[in-house]
């Protein structure tokens, strides 16, 4: 029988930061301190990052003689006693990663740790305290006066607040995807992992383990999930410097682990919620996505249930079930100038064939597979329009890109006024929350690394049967996930998660053997304990972007909260309203740069000076004209399928294109490139040929450089820009028989030159009543009048008039071009004020 892999447990768990003059030296240990890693840091450059890494594991006694000599050698006299050359900086357990503002570069080190839970013997812990050491020594620092600023935003990012992190279980991935991979055969992984294996450090090497059937213990480091780490761009510098054991990364968002006893039976329900940091922000300066198809506001959470009796991955029984929250996949946006509770909602883009939402969607279907449930809260019966915005446009996207999937994968949407059935006192919000719940689970499945138990063959139960998912020999898996959505998703997605989450808590218990029927009520422990969680949770997503605690709670949708809690959420939004209009600004600002969205540059504007950072979040507002020595990549499907010519002479000619760019990659510094190397194509009725126009240095240097035989190509006279003509395919008389640039017949000619005469005298006619004199000063003719036809035709073409008014309201719009303003009439002031009270009262 094939043996499973092992994960490979990080050997940097414990460091200490030595410092020199001219070096810092980070030590780096496993748990048990046993084996040793140590990276040399460069304090003598003033700006740039250099780190040494050596890649050898050092003993404990290698590591004492290593510093040994660093501290005799660095001393100020040789042999000196009671002067050390080598300072211990400071103790840690993780580097953060390294930044650099308009200075050098600062290293943030874990100085504080908490475990806050355990998954299968592996531990999450959740970072207590950091330390920011500036690396440059001072006798190189270059002072800059905006870097103090600088760094008083970078450490409004609280990293004690919410920051999690484990040194062998991947977070950024759910429980589902690592369990899978490390379930397995070595056979599979060895050709997978021969590389990852040989450049990583095994702890169990010259340990003598030896696994059944003689194979070696293999590890897996599978690649972090980017989307769900928080400090990928502050480690990215040094990634392919350093040896793995040394990246650690993080998550933003929740983690918390409760212990439930189920007829005696310990079981631990945790529940990890991961935070996007792509199109991070804060509640009300990030709505909608943006042009990758990133949403504000975006939270994956998974809940999982495992059997506390035996702590193992291969051994112990375990259960997953991952929901998402995001906000709704448009251009959208809200403006808090106004400072109103409730700010406007504005769709800021068009968006026809739901572009934006079709991003969104390919990430959650490559991620989670189909269905992908849409579970939409907000309302949809209101006086004036303000959320029910969002739903038509949401239900109009989802129509749209359904017309393209396969039925059994189409995007399923639910839409339910969940505010509007809260004031009813007919309707119980939680009950219908239950029936949502429980076809969500029966389509999506969850995951669970068992087999059924016998226990549900012995008493089986009818939801049983009609659960969806994957079943395979080893378990089942989740396929599909629910994204749930209000428009802040805030108290209403987190009480409807909790409801779904509940559900899926029933099934996951059952297929455990804790209980003899998939069904949960209010009330019981375990239902209590899960409600804690998801009001912790909820409670700190709401802090992180929203300002404040969750306003309404569980226990308000169900109508059993006690009158003090109405107090207490007077207080909540009035604390939430403060936040988002006065301390928002400044976070966002603080994200952006933690996240790398900006970046400090010298002689360009400082992150406080910018009027918005939509240029930053939204990547395809920030494509520049291009420049010297740059590229137009014009090529691309769009404008091959519209080309009138053969398929295999595009293909060509692309091949070609492509072939040059390549090249003069290479050789660029040889020859002057300029804007204009390559040239669109343009087709016409007198130029029947595709060509590509290029410079004529560029045509020379392409024989001898990229290596064409310019034979088959013909090159024409050159054109009214002077440059040569390279034509690259064949003329459009081989393809269909006709040649339009043969010559015009005599008749064409005289039929011609009859037109243009008519024109020039249509022309003279005009010069003496003064009316085109002064459009063609210098008497050539700009455009031939209509009119010149009269002659060859049956019907007298006359060229439009133009009435009074049209002509008085073109001359305002130019007086008003050049600061000349019209006074307002009465009617444009009764049409303003119109126009007011129906927009704001």
């Amino acid at each position: 029988m094939p043996t499973a892999a092992a994960p490979i447990i990080s050997s940097v768990q414990k460091l200490v930061l030595y410092e020199t003059r001219a070096r810092y030296f980070l030590v780096g240990s496993n748990q048990a301190e046993t084996k040793y890693r140590v990276l040399k840091i460069d304090r003598t450059e003033p700006k740039d990052l250099v780190i040494i890494d050596d890649r050898h594991v050092y003993t404990q006694q290698e590591v004492r003689e290593l510093l040994g000599r660093l501290d005799l050698g660095n001393r100020t006299k040789m042999g000196q006693k009671g002067s050390s050359g080598l300072f211990r900086a400071v103790s840690a357990f993780g580097v953060v990663g390294f930044v650099r503002f308009l200075e050098g570069y600062y290293i943030v080190l874990i100085t504080k740790r908490r475990k806050m839970a355990d998954i299968g013997g592996h531990a999450i812990y959740k970072i207590e305290d950091t330390n920011m050491i500036y690396i440059p020594n001072d006798s190189v620092r270059i002072t800059h006066p905006d870097e103090a600023r600088y760094l008083r935003i970078f450490q409004n990012v609280d990293l004690s607040s919410n920051f999690y992190f484990s040194y062998s279980y991947d977070l950024s991935h759910s429980l589902q995807y690592n369990l899978t991979v490390l379930r397995m055969p070595l056979e599979m992984l060895k050709s997978e992992t021969t590389q990852t294996h040989q450049e990583s450090f095994d702890i169990f090497e010259d340990e003598g383990l030896i696994t059944q059937g003689g194979s070696g213990v293999f590890g897996i480091c599978s690649e972090p999930y980017m989307k769900y780490v928080w400090n990928g761009e502050l480690l990215d510098i040094i990634k392919n410097t350093v040896h793995r054991d040394w990246l650690l990364y993080i998550i933003h968002g929740f983690c918390g682990q409760s212990k439930l006893l189920i007829y005696g039976r310990p079981v631990y329900v945790t529940l990890i919620a991961r935070r996007s940091s792509k199109f991070a922000g804060t509640r009300f300066l990030k709505r909608g996505a943006n042009c990758e198809g990133d949403v504000a506001n975006e939270v994956e959470t998974e809940q999982i249930l495992c059997d506390a009796s035996v702590m193992s991955f291969t051994a112990g029984s375990y259960s997953s079930y991952v929901q998402v929250r995001g906000s709704v996949p448009l251009y959208w946006s809200q403006d808090i100038s106004t400072m109103m509770p409730k700010p406007p909602i504005t769709l800021d883009q068009a968006d026809p064939f739901a572009h934006v939402a079709a991003l969104h969607f390919d990430q959650m279907l490559q991620r989670f597979g189909s269905p992908i449930i849409i579970l939409n809260l907000v309302k949809e019966r209101e006086k004036r329009k303000h959320e029910r915005i969002l739903s038509e446009e949401l239900v109009a996207a989802v129509t749209y890109l359904n017309q393209f999937l396969p039925p059994e994968h189409t995007i399923i949407y639910i839409p339910w006024d969940m505010a509007k059935y809260t004031k009813s006192k007919l309707c119980n919000v939680l009950d219908r929350l239950n029936v949502i719940a429980e076809s969500v689970v029966k389509k999506t499945g969850f995951f669970v690394n068992r087999p059924d138990s016998y226990c549900s063959i012995l008493r089986p139960d009818e939801k049983w049967n009609e659960l969806g998912g994957c079943v395979i020999p080893t378990g089942r898996l989740q396929t599909g996930v629910l994204r749930t959505n209000c428009v802040d998703c805030l108290d209403r997605t987190n009480t409807a998660q909790f409801m779904v989450g509940k559900c899926a808590l029933a099934y996951q218990l059952y297929s455990l053997g804790l209980i003899d029927k998939p069904n949960l009520q209010f009330d019981t422990d375990a239902v209590r304990l899960f409600e804690e969680l998801y009001e912790d949770h909820g409670d700190t997503l709401s802090l992180q972007y929203g300002g404040s605690q969750l306003v309404h709670r569980v226990k308000t949708y169900r109508k059993i909260a006690p009158w003090t809690q109405h107090s207490k959420d007077i207080m909540q939004t009035l604390s939430r309203y403060y936040s988002n209009a006065f301390s928002d600004a400044d976070r966002q600002d603080s994200i952006n740069l933690f996240l790398g969205v900006f970046h400090p540059t010298e002689g360009k504007p400082h992150l406080w000076e910018l009027p918005t950072d939509f240029y930053l979040h939204h990547k395809n507002t920030m494509k520049l004209l291009p420049t010297r020595r740059s590229y137009t990549y014009w090529w691309t499907p769009e404008v091959i399928k519209h080309l009138p010519l053969p398929y295999d002479e595009v293909i060509c000619a692309a091949n070609l294109k492509k072939l040059i760019v390549k090249k003069f990659h290479k050789y660029e510094e040889e020859i002057d490139i300029h804007n204009e190397f390559f040239r669109p194509y343009e087709l016409s009725s007198f130029d029947d040929t595709f060509c590509l126009a290029m410079t004529s240095s560029a045509r020379d240097f392409m024989p001898k450089t990229v290596g064409i035989d310019p034979s088959p190509f013909t090159v024409r006279k050159p054109d009214e820009t002077g440059k040569s003509v390279l034509n690259v395919v064949q003329p459009m008389k081989e393809v269909y028989g006709i040649n339009l640039s043969d010559g015009l017949s005599e008749e064409d000619l005289s039929i011609y030159s009859r037109f243009v005469q008519l024109g020039q005298s249509q022309h003279k006619q005009d010069k003496s009543s003064q009316q085109l004199c002064s459009r063609c000063p210098d008497g050539v003719i700009k455009l031939t009048p209509i009119s010149a036809f009269s002659q060859d035709n049956i019907y007298e073409v006359q060229p439009p008039r133009v009435d009074r008014k049209s002509t008085e309201i073109f001359q305002a719009h130019i007086q008003a071009s050049q600061g000349i303003m019209q006074p307002l009439g009465k009617e444009d002031t009764s049409m303003y004020r119109e126009y007011i009270r129906n927009r704001y009262l």
